[in-house]
């Protein structure tokens, strides 16, 4: 899956990591969140690398970011040619 793709609209963080794990192949097509949902909604290795994953994406400026109403992702139209949105 293309991460762009799982990212159009504004994704809460637990949503975007799953989708960030996704696009990795750390979650496979057909396993849905709610089957892997323990490894964002506790403090483990894995989630909390995937989160990091969102951190630094937002701050090269490749997804958006905000904390309001809850800490919540989107894609920002990057364009790895030109390095820019």
């Amino acid at each position: 899956m293309d991460l762009s793709e799982g990212l159009t609209g504004w994704t809460d963080w637990d949503g975007a990591a799953f989708e960030v794990g996704r696009s990795l192949g750390i979650f496979g097509e057909s396993e849905t969140f709610t089957k892997v949902k323990w490894v964002f909604w506790s403090d483990n290795p894995l989630g909390n690398a995937l989160h990091e994953v969102l951190l630094q994406l937002a701050a090269a400026g490749v997804l958006e970011r905000r904390e309001e109403p809850d800490e919540q992702f989107l894609w920002s139209g990057y364009d790895v040619q030109t390095a820019s949105t």
